[in-house]
C-alpha cells in the first residue's frame, strides 16, 4: 500500500495519511537535479510519495467539503497541476516544478475564477482561497460589485478577520483604478486597489505529515473563505 493513500476495493482513495519526509526530500533534490533522466529514474518515488498522496488529499477534501455544504469539484485528474513547467513564457526555465499543487473550483477546471489552492513545497507549504490575479474583465466585475454593494464586501472581510484570515494586501495597485476610487471609504478604496482577492494559511511540515489535521485545516479555510468566493462568483453571474 502507498504511504499517502490506501485504496478500497472499488479503487477510490479510502485514507489519506499525509506527506512523508521522503516526499519533501524528493522535491528538495528535484530543485537541483533538474533533468529528465533524474526525474524518470525516481518517478516511482514521485508517484508514491507526492502524486498519490495529493490525489488522496483532493478526494478526502471532496468528502469533507461536501459534508460542510461547500460546492467545489474535487476530481484529482482535473485539480492537480502538472510537474512540467511551461517554459515558453515564464522567466523560470527549469523544466520541473519543485512543489506539488492543486486548485479546486466550482466546475473542476483549474483556470476557472475562484478556487481553493493547495501548495506543498519544502520551502513553505500553504493553502489559499480566493481569486488570484483574475483576468481583467473578471477583476472589473468584482470591483463593480464592491462599489455597488460595499457593505457586503466589508462584511465578508470582517468575517474573514474573525476567522483569523486577512486578505493579501501586497499584490495591489499604488493608485486607485479609474472609476473605482472608493467614494471616500478608505477600506473600500484599499480593497479596490487589490489585484488579487486571496486569503492563505501556512501549512507546517508537521501539519502536512498528519492526514487528518491537514484535511481539517484546509477544509476549515475553505469554509471560512467561501463567502469571499461567493461574492466574486455573484459578480460574474
Amino acid at each position: 500500500m502507498e504511504r499517502g493513500a490506501r485504496r478500497n476495493l472499488n479503487g477510490s482513495h479510502a485514507e489519506f495519511r499525509g506527506f512523508s519526509d521522503e516526499a519533501f526530500g524528493f522535491l528538495k533534490v528535484l530543485s537541483v537535479r533538474q533533468s529528465r533522466e533524474w526525474f524518470q529514474a525516481h518517478k516511482d518515488v514521485f508517484d508514491r510519495e507526492c502524486k498519490r498522496p495529493l490525489a488522496a488529499l483532493v478526494l478526502r477534501l471532496g468528502q469533507s467539503l461536501s459534508a460542510r455544504g461547500i460546492g467545489l469539484a474535487c476530481d484529482p485528474d482535473r485539480a492537480m497541476f502538472r510537474m512540467h513547467r511551461d517554459t515558453r513564457f515564464g522567466q523560470d526555465k527549469r523544466p520541473y516544478k519543485t512543489h506539488v499543487s492543486a486548485a479546486l473550483t466550482r466546475d473542476g477546471a483549474k483556470v476557472s475564477p475562484g478556487a481553493l489552492y493547495i501548495y506543498i513545497d519544502p520551502e513553505g507549504s500553504f493553502a489559499a482561497s480566493g481569486f488570484f490575479r483574475p483576468a481583467p474583465a473578471t477583476l472589473t466585475a468584482i470591483r463593480t460589485r464592491m462599489v455597488e454593494r460595499p457593505a457586503d464586501i466589508l462584511a465578508v472581510v470582517g468575517d474573514l478577520i474573525e476567522a483569523g484570515l486577512t486578505l493579501d494586501r501586497d499584490d495591489a495597485l499604488k493608485l486607485a483604478p479609474r472609476g473605482f476610487e472608493g467614494g471616500g471609504n478608505p477600506e473600500l478604496a484599499s480593497l479596490l486597489r487589490l489585484k488579487s482577492l486571496l486569503v492563505r494559511r501556512p501549512l507546517t511540515r508537521a501539519l502536512c505529515a498528519d492526514g487528518d489535521r491537514l484535511t481539517d485545516t484546509i477544509a476549515s479555510l475553505a469554509v471560512a473563505a467561501h463567502p469571499l468566493l461567493q461574492f466574486g462568483w455573484a459578480a460574474l453571474a
